[in-house]
């Protein structure tokens, strides 16, 4: 991987905060970007414990969150234009594309975006 900026969808937050060694070692040194929309999911949560929301906002804390401006807006709806894909994974795709730095997930539906730099995560 190119650089030192990345964006952490969802599930590789999720990874990280459950212990992924390996995704650790990749992401050691990084800066890290989440979008708006992945706080809101990870904190978002109905069942969320007390412990987990603490330790979720502390990761949080590390990384630098982007919240939704005019480009990114645009490029979002651009991918739902071009896409079936949902969009809350649109405006993930956005933010990456928006800052022009790779995404980093472990979701498969992201290699359909052609205009995205993406790592895709196979654990």
């Amino acid at each position: 991987m190119i650089g030192n900026s990345i964006v952490l969808d969802t599930n590789i937050v999720l990874y990280l905060l459950n212990g992924d060694d390996k995704l650790a070692s990749i992401l050691n040194e990084m800066q890290l970007y989440v979008s708006v929309i992945t706080e809101i999911e990870l904190l978002g949560y109905q069942e969320i414990t007390n412990d987990d929301k603490i330790k979720i906002k502390f990761f949080l804390s590390e990384c630098e969150i982007v919240s939704l401006n005019d480009e990114i807006k645009n490029l979002c709806i651009a991918i739902k234009q071009t896409s079936k894909v949902k969009t809350p994974d649109a405006v993930v795709a956005a933010t990456a594309i928006s800052l022009q730095i790779p995404l980093i997930t472990a979701d498969k539906g992201f290699e359909k975006n052609q205009d995205l730099d993406l790592f895709l995560y196979k654990g």
